[in-house]
């Protein structure tokens, strides 16, 4: 009989409430499943001599508080001395396992409203809660918001793709404010978001903040930054990460080029433009920009000569031919915030920043548990190239 069985055997016996030795156990049991997960990782006991000089060791312990129907866990992670050690026995910056709230925390995170998410619950279970009472519950994600700004990162990231969207908040009124997001991917192709920030408008200033945000929090390479050219984020980038190289966006560029042309030249024009981001290496990428220009000069001399002079249109032809179809251009990230402002239209506003917050971090969460072992297109074929690059 194990000690689990006699002490419930024991309480039952002297008629003691149970739930204390049901936490106590399960709280034993978590923290002996994150031992034996790091054990697993090193790949040698604790103590054992075959760990002396092995590149990576034990590095003690962060604790957490997780809350179940049984009472408070005191969980201890425990961490490796490389900081590559991710255990799977507790999700990631949870620190509830209730239902109902869980509940909630994903409809609010999927854009239904308050009063929505009240009337759907009262309906499922037959009680009445108020809107202010499932804000509440929705409350749980506070810890999750800073948990998620403080997180250590990768040392090294292939690209980093920039980009604002604008989503409307209250504060005494209510207006569109910009939203800053960083996507990035590592060498293996895994992609997370990286760090966000809310400014009432986009600036290069603000994107500075974000960037050096990054390098506090870890990264201390990364080979190309990706942004739609607004004036003055190529500086903010390269105060603090002076070797990075920066590609303008080529969709950008496209777009911008559109509206500056007559309607009844813009397909031939664009069709055109194609064929500079289409190219097989930068030599002919450059040769193609040359016909452009001399195709188009008489017309539109101006928009020819933007082009011409734009040092950053070709940075992507510096990376391997598996992964430049994904780095020409900000059309990851742009996917990504259309998804978030779709979620957001139902909410019509966020009547404060921290509604704000909360809403961001659970659709950033989701976002990076969904790819963190998915490898994007193109990067496996790329790895050992990527590597002679960091390594160069």
């Amino acid at each position: 009989m194990d000690h689990f069985t006699s002490d419930i055997i024991q309480a039952l016996v002297k008629k003691d409430d149970v739930t204390e030795i049901f936490r106590s156990h399960l709280e034993t049991a978590v923290n002996t499943l994150l031992k034996t997960e790091l054990t697993a990782f090193l790949d040698y006991e604790k103590y054992d001599r075959v760990g002396f000089n092995s590149g990576n060791s034990r590095n003690g312990v962060y604790s957490r508080t997780l809350h179940t129907e049984y009472g408070d866990l005191q969980i201890d992670i425990p961490r490796d001395r490389n900081g590559d050690f991710k255990q799977q026995t507790v999700a990631p910056y949870k620190r509830s396992n209730d239902t109902l709230e869980s509940f909630v925390i994903h409809m609010f995170q999927k854009g239904v409203t308050m009063s929505e998410i009240s009337h759907l619950i009262e309906r499922m279970y037959g009680h009445h809660y108020t809107p202010q009472t499932i804000s509440n519950m929705t409350r749980a994600v506070t810890e999750e918001v800073e948990a998620f700004r403080q997180r250590s990162l990768s040392e090294r990231y292939v690209c980093v793709y920039l980009d604002a969207t604008f989503l409307p908040v209250k504060r005494e009124t209510v207006t569109k404010e910009a939203v800053y997001i960083a996507v990035g991917i590592r060498e293996d192709g895994s992609k997370e978001v990286l760090a966000y920030t809310v400014a009432p408008t986009e600036s290069a200033y603000v994107w500075k903040e974000l960037i050096g945000d990054i390098h506090a929090r870890g990264v201390t390479e990364v080979l190309l930054f990706i942004s739609d050219g607004l004036p003055g984020i190529k500086d903010s980038i390269h105060s603090v990460f002076p070797k990075a190289k920066y590609q303008t966006c080529f969709i950008h560029v496209a777009r911008n080029i559109s509206h500056k042309v007559r309607v009844s030249d813009r397909k031939a024009i664009c069709e055109d433009l194609k064929s500079l981001y289409r190219a097989t290496d930068k030599a002919e990428a450059e040769q193609a920009l040359d016909a452009f220009i001399e195709n188009w000069k008489k017309s539109y001399a101006k928009v020819t000569q933007s082009l011409k002079a734009n040092p950053d249109l070709f940075t992507f032809y510096d990376f391997p031919e598996a992964i430049r179809r994904s780095i020409y251009s900000t059309n990851l990230i742009e996917s990504f915030n259309k998804r978030i402002k779709r979620y957001s239209k139902r909410k019509e506003q966020f009547p404060n920043a921290d509604a704000l917050d909360r809403f961001l971090v659970t659709q950033f969460e989701a976002y990076n548990q969904r790819f963190a072992t998915r490898c994007h297109i193109g990067f496996d074929q790329a790895r050992a190239e990527l590597a002679e690059m960091f390594s160069g």
